[in-house]
C-alpha cells in the first residue's frame, strides 16, 4: 500500500508525534510511506530523524500555487491513500484531487476538539471530499455525529498509541539523581507545549499557594507562552521552586521524577499523549475532562478530575494528593495497569491499517 501523509502545520506537539509514530508503524508493516510538509515544518525534521521518506512542498497556506504544487506532485507520485491532518492540507488535498480521473482514497484525521463550522463547505470537506474520518478519541467522534450530523459509519475513533516499553515505571531516586532533581522534594509535573489552553497558568497559581514548600513544579516543554509563564513565576516569587526544562527528548525519565502529573487544560484536546505516557509510567494525574481526556484516565481511580480554568480546584486536588500517600500508591498501580491494557501503539497501527484498507475499497466503488 502506498500511503501519503500530509501536514501543513509548522509546529511541534502531540499531533506531529502521532503522525510520525503512525508512519513508522506503517513502514514496519511493509507499506510504502511518504510525508509531505512545508520546508519550515518541524515534523519534517522529526520524520527524517526516524528515517522516513519526506518531501517538502509549499503547503503551509491555502492558495492556488499550493493546490497546483500538490496536484503536480500527485500526478507524478500517485498514492493509494492520502491521510490529511490539519485544516490547511485537508482543503488543499480536497481541491488538488477534485476532478482527478484516478483520485486516491482520502482519510482525514481530526486530532483536536476545536469545533468544526456547521456550514456547507465544511460538510463537503468532511463528508464528500474524503472517504473516511478518523478521530483520536470517541468523544470527538460523537461530537461530529451529534453536533455536525456527519454519518456515524463515516467516522472511526483510533486512540493514539504509545511505546509501553519506553514509558514505564523506573526507580524514582535513580532518575532524580541523574537529572539533578531533589530526591526529597514533592514534584508536580506537566509535559505539554506551552499554549494558553493547556492551563499552565492555573497550575502555577495553585502551586504558589501549595502548603508543601519543599515541593517543585516541573514544566517540560516549549511554546508561545514561554515568556508569559516566566513572568508569572517571577511575579509570584517562585523562581527557586519552578523548573522550566524547555523541550526534552528523554520524556520518560522526566516523567518518572514526578509524584503527580497535572494537566489542567480547558480546550482543543483529543486524547493527550503526555497524559497517557505519564499514566504508563505509573504517575497519578490531576486533570480536566476536556476533549477525550476520559480515554486517557479513569476518574477517581487513576486521576482526580477538576474544573477547567480554576486554580482553586487545582490546589485542592494537589493538597488531597499530597496528604494521601495511599491514594497516590493505589492510583499509580491502577494507572500503569490501565495503560498496559489500552495504550499500545500496536493497537493504533492495526486500526489505522484497517481504516486505510477500507477507504481504498470505498474509493474504488465511486
Amino acid at each position: 500500500m502506498k500511503i501519503l501523509h500530509t501536514e501543513a502545520s509548522l509546529g511541534y506537539g502531540g499531533q506531529e508525534m502521532r503522525i510520525v509514530k503512525e508512519a513508522q508503524g506503517m513502514v514496519e508493516l511493509g507499506h510504502d510511506l511518504t510525508l509531505l510538509c512545508p520546508g519550515e515544518a518541524e515534523i519534517g525534521t522529526l520524520a527524517k530523524k526516524h528515517a522516513l521518506n519526506v518531501h517538502l512542498l509549499p503547503i503551509g497556506r491555502k492558495n492556488v500555487s499550493a493546490v497546483l504544487a500538490l496536484r503536480n506532485w500527485l500526478k507524478e507520485n500517485p498514492p493509494d491513500v492520502i491521510n490529511t491532518h490539519s485544516s490547511t492540507d485537508s482543503w488543499l488535498i480536497a481541491l488538488a484531487t477534485r476532478m482527478m480521473a484516478d483520485r486516491p482514497a482520502i482519510v482525514r484525521t481530526r486530532h483536536i476538539s476545536t469545533p468544526i463550522p456547521r456550514n456547507l463547505s465544511s460538510r463537503w470537506l468532511y463528508t464528500k471530499s474524503c472517504d473516511h474520518i478518523v478521530t483520536t478519541g470517541e468523544k470527538l467522534r460523537q461530537t461530529l455525529i451529534d453536533v455536525n450530523h456527519f454519518p456515524a459509519d463515516h467516522i472511526t475513533s483510533v486512540r493514539t498509541g504509545i511505546n509501553l516499553d519506553y514509558f514505564s515505571p523506573v526507580d524514582q531516586s535513580v532518575v532524580r539523581s541523574k537529572l539533578g532533581m531533589d530526591k526529597k522534594a514533592f514534584i508536580i509535573g506537566i509535559v505539554a507545549t506551552l499554549r494558553s489552553w493547556k492551563g499552565h497558568r492555573y497550575l502555577i497559581r495553585a502551586f504558589s499557594r501549595f502548603s508543601n514548600k519543599n515541593s517543585r513544579l516541573l514544566i517540560v516543554g516549549e511554546g508561545p507562552q514561554w515568556d508569559t509563564l516566566h513572568t508569572l513565576v517571577d511575579k509570584l516569587g517562585l523562581r527557586d521552586r519552578v523548573i522550566f526544562t524547555n523541550r526534552q527528548q528523554n520524556i520518560a525519565e522526566w516523567m518518572n521524577t514526578m509524584d503527580v502529573f497535572c494537566l489542567p487544560s480547558y480546550a482543543n484536546e483529543g486524547v493527550p499523549q503526555a497524559l497517557m505516557q505519564s499514566q504508563a509510567c505509573g504517575i497519578p494525574a490531576i486533570t480536566t475532562l476536556n476533549g477525550s481526556i476520559n480515554e486517557a484516565v479513569i476518574p477517581d481511580k487513576t486521576a482526580l478530575i477538576i474544573e477547567p480554568r480554576n486554580s482553586d480546584a487545582v490546589l485542592a486536588a494537589l493538597e488531597h494528593m499530597y496528604k494521601d500517600h495511599k491514594m497516590i500508591s493505589t492510583m499509580s498501580e491502577a494507572a500503569h495497569l490501565n495503560a498496559q491494557k489500552n495504550f499500545s501503539s500496536q493497537q493504533m497501527i492495526e486500526k489505522m491499517d484497517a481504516v486505510f484498507t477500507a477507504a481504498i475499497e470505498i474509493n474504488a466503488t465511486k
